[in-house]
């Protein structure tokens, strides 16, 4: 069964760190673009980061400069490394990564999510 795994979410103080990791399991032949997205209670799901399978990263405005992606392509996992936590990044994080299940077969695929909660 091909699927996403989100880790590594949790409590953390304002200014604090936290290190998300989305792992990709099952027969997968290969990885396109990958991402980290998120939902906040009432709110719509947005972009926070993508990569491309180059390596090439694209940030949202409110996390630039804080936030970084990276990708380990031979361990099938993405990573997000988020320094200088505020308030207003609590959400719930998802990934989501293009992969390519068969000859002619791929799509996108989204984890379950992990809670990131940032409060004193």
């Amino acid at each position: 069964q091909v699927q996403l795994v989100e880790s590594g979410g949790g409590l953390v103080q304002p200014g604090g760190s936290l290190r998300l990791s989305c792992a990709a399991s099952g027969s997968i032949f290969s990885i396109g673009d990958m991402g980290w997205y998120r939902q906040a209670p009432g709110k719509q799901r947005e972009l926070v980061a993508t990569i491309t399978s180059t390596y090439r990263a694209r940030y949202a405005d409110s996390v630039r400069g804080r936030f970084t992606i990276s990708r380990d392509n031979a361990k099938k996992t993405m990573y997000l490394q988020m320094n200088s936590l505020k308030p207003e990044d609590t959400a719930v994080y998802y990934c989501k990564a293009m992969l390519v299940v068969g000859p002619t077969t791929q799509g996108d695929y989204w984890g379950q999510g992990t809670q990131v909660s940032v409060s004193s």
